[in-house]
């Protein structure tokens, strides 16, 4: 699988990663992520990233790969309280969370902690960021970073605090490419792209649940009316992901799943390589001339 360095970090990272949300929230089992991360490592995927508010998808990861550390990097994010009795972004709380994950996760040290999507006011007051400085200083993190979108995205890249930023980026979600991104990249940072198969919204038939993840971009794809998507079928998802993946700045791409030949069959869409240039600037054209004011990053 083709790497990439990340950034000012160093990190040769796989460009296709292991998203953790789903076991947690699916209620996968321990033999179940065995199978799923040992393909995953054994496909060359090296980027896991998981979260505080996951459930039990740091456990599951340390129970599963602890054994395989040196074999990927460990992405995680702290914000949310999820269990501890302090508010979420409490300074004491944040360090009770980065501490609680490094156990969790079974490791000494996690290589990147994301703030977990916290508002520009809260990034503005400063204290967020210095419990991750302290935690950097302390040797529990490699580096830090921010995880979010629109306006307060921007502002974090924009402080030049962070190594890493985490966004949304997809054929349905497109405004990080017109700043956020390019800013991102002038402060040689590392760039990790949350959801970028846009959910696979376009398998719905009917528009899905609005409580639905992919409720949002279902409808913004309506509009957009990609032809490549007609074709449906892994077709149209290897072209989604190659336009992600083909975008400036961009390092990796996380892809969460319960399949445990996922990551084979995704290594598989990437073969061809990078969009080419006419099918990229065709799928921005579309998005320029469809796009509405509110169609920001979603969280």
């Amino acid at each position: 699988m083709e790497k990439r360095t990340y950034g000012k970090t160093g990190m040769n990272v796989s460009v296709l990663g292991f998203g953790g949300a789903e076991i947690g929230f699916q209620g996968a089992s321990p033999s179940q992520v065995d199978k799923l991360l040992g393909s995953a490592l054994d496909a060359g995927l090296n980027v896991i990233d998981t979260a505080e508010c996951y459930k039990n998808s740091e456990e599951l990861i340390g129970q599963s790969v602890s054994h395989r550390r040196s074999e990927y990097y460990l992405f995680t994010k702290c914000g949310h309280a999820a269990g501890l009795e302090l508010p979420d972004w409490d300074p004491a709380m944040l360090e009770q969370s980065i501490d609680r994950s490094l156990k969790r996760l079974k490791t000494d040290y996690i290589d990147l902690i994301h703030l977990h999507s916290c508002s520009e006011e809260v990034l503005r007051r400063g204290d967020v960021i210095e419990v991750l400085q302290r935690a950097r200083d302390k040797g529990k993190t490699r580096f830090i970073g921010y995880s979010g979108d629109h306006a307060a995205a921007l502002y974090a890249v924009k402080t030049g605090l962070f190594d890493s930023l985490m966004t949304s980026l997809n054929i349905a979600d497109q405004e990080a490419l017109d700043e956020i991104l390019p800013e991102a990249a002038k402060r040689d940072m590392g760039v990790v792209i949350k959801r970028p198969v846009a959910n696979v919204a376009w398998r719905h038939s009917q528009e899905p649940d609005p409580k639905a993840y992919e409720h949002t971009y279902w409808k913004r794809l309506q509009k957009l009316d990609y032809g490549f998507l007609q074709e449906g079928g892994q077709a149209a998802v290897g072209q989604a992901l190659r336009f992600t993946l083909s975008a400036p700045g961009v390092h990796t791409a996380i892809v969460g799943t319960a399949n445990p030949g996922r990551w084979a069959d995704n290594a598989r869409l990437l073969e061809e390589g990078p969009l080419p240039s006419e099918d990229f600037e065709a799928i921005r054209r579309r998005w320029k001339n469809t796009a509405e004011p509110d169609w920001i990053g979603q969280e």
